[in-house]
């Protein structure tokens, strides 16, 4: 028999403490530690109030129920203010499963290996890069996998973003009107190649300049369909990233202004390059990054949010709004602890964010919430993620060395001012045939998806 040596309150308290403090993860005993020596089970770290949503709720919620506008108040800390208004006021239910103990379903495996290889080893640079203790460039997994304050926090998202060394996500969207019709309905394909931060430690074909090339191109509908851009991403996070795009009408690749990072795209869509993973931009050309909190929050990242097997082509159960197709279905669990920070857009003079606002999962690293507010310092919009490993009891899919693919599964994006929601899925397949894949052996990924070549080529199929 397990004996209670903290009361049900003691969790929160130790929270607080932490977050004034700026301790390491863990509130029973720092996590990291017990990670790296083997043991995957966090319930060592933290006391039961933290791991159980019944024991943090004392009794009103627990694993199997929907929170709705009724009971939404029982939990309204433990949402983003975007989230809680969602449930409150416009119909959305979130389903509550059990919190995810075992760290390994939290991760990529290769991922988790090369955190746990190289701990210890990263250190920011005197220009405020991230470099291997022998003044390299990262050489993998997450550099700070116990972050002490925002900058390591923030970093950990924006070296790699999908976790993979190459990810190629076959996207299907829906752009939902304020009346609740789908004013536009978009499938497209995102592909990143991870050039440095490389779970294996190389570097892709020796460019030491860059950390990653991501692009994206569109297969529907007709009238956006060839629409491709290409993004590349230099390792000096001071440095804005290059874009280029080719867009049919004009038949030519050009190259796009920095601000176009906090544009969409193609009409309809919410969010914008800046907003990608919560780390859209790199982490240099923001600033004024301070952790603001620690705390538990509710967050999508279990095996329930992987619709394979469900649904053929992996999409989601949709509900609430004006006409019933505004929110996915996502089943959050209690996550024992969170870093929660804000940073302000210092390198964008003119970008119409003001700051955003991030929750990560000290587990795992990865953002479970995210926010931005506008120059005037009002809520603007959201991008909350659904996570999963691949894996449930219909179908498991696995990677090129054998385990579970994890990754992301879904996204929600509303503009809240304009009460525009995107909403979109990682489909298994896509108009045009392109299917979702992760570390693909025997293709060349670079020259087929992540040149002006290959976009030009993608653009015109």
């Amino acid at each position: 028999m397990r004996i209670r040596k903290y009361d049900v309150d003691y969790g929160r308290r130790a929270l607080l403490q932490k977050a004034a403090l700026g301790a390491s993860a863990g509130v029973l005993t720092p996590l990291w530690p017990l990670i790296a020596k083997g043991n995957a089970d966090v319930s060592k770290a933290y006391p039961d109030e933290l791991l159980s949503i019944e024991g943090y709720t004392k009794g009103k919620i627990k694993a199997g129920d929907i929170i709705t506008a009724e009971n939404v108040d029982v939990v309204k800390n433990l949402l983003d203010p975007i989230a809680y208004k969602q449930v409150k006021e416009m119909g959305r239910r979130i389903h509550i499963v059990e919190s995810t103990r075992d760290v390994t379903k939290l991760y990529p495996a290769q991922y988790l290996e090369a955190t746990l290889k190289n701990k210890g080893r990263a250190t920011l640079g005197p220009d405020g890069n991230v470099y291997d203790k022998s003044g390299s460039p990262w050489i993998g997994g997450s550099p700070f996998p116990d972050p002490q304050d925002a900058v390591q926090a923030i970093a950990n998202m924006t070296l790699s973003w999908g976790r993979h060394n190459f990810s190629m996500y076959a996207v299907r969207d829906w752009d939902i009107g304020p009346d609740g019709n789908a004013a536009y309905q978009y499938d497209f394909v995102w592909a990143e190649l991870q050039i440095q931060a490389r779970v294996d430690g190389t570097v892709f074909n020796n460019m030491k300049d860059l950390v990653r090339l991501q692009s994206v191109w569109f297969t529907a509908p007709h009238d956006q369909a060839g629409a491709s851009f290409l993004n590349t991403w230099y390792y000096d996070q001071r440095k804005f990233p290059d874009l280029y795009g080719y867009l049919p009408a004009f038949k030519r690749v050009r190259q796009f202004p920095t601000n176009q990072r906090f544009e969409p795209l193609v009409p309809g869509i919410t969010f914008f390059l800046s907003d990608a993973w919560a780390a859209g931009d790199p982490m240099m050309t923001w600033g004024n990054y301070k952790v603001i909190g620690r705390q538990p929050m509710l967050g999508a990242i279990g095996t329930s949010n992987f619709m394979g097997g469900y649904n053929a082509n992996w999409e989601r159960p949709i509900h609430g709004g004006p006409k019933g197709q505004t929110f996915h279905d996502v089943w959050m669990e209690l996550v024992p602890e969170c870093i929660v920070f804000e940073a302000e857009p210092t390198g964008f003079p003119r970008a119409p964010v003001g700051k955003k606002r991030i929750w990560v999962d000290v587990r795992n690293g990865a953002f479970i919430a995210y926010i931005t507010f506008d120059r005037r310092g009002e809520m603007w919009k959201s991008f909350e993620p659904a996570y999963s490993q691949y894996a449930n009891d219909k179908l498991t899919i696995k990677d090129e060395s054998g385990h579970p693919v994890w990754s992301w599964t879904g996204v929600m994006s509303h503009d809240i001012q304009a009460n525009r929601m995107t909403r979109f899925v990682q489909a298994k397949t896509v108009t045009g045939g392109y299917q979702s894949t992760w570390d693909p052996r025997g293709i060349d990924v670079y020259n087929k998806y992540l040149t002006n070549q290959a976009i030009t080529r993608l653009g015109q199929a």
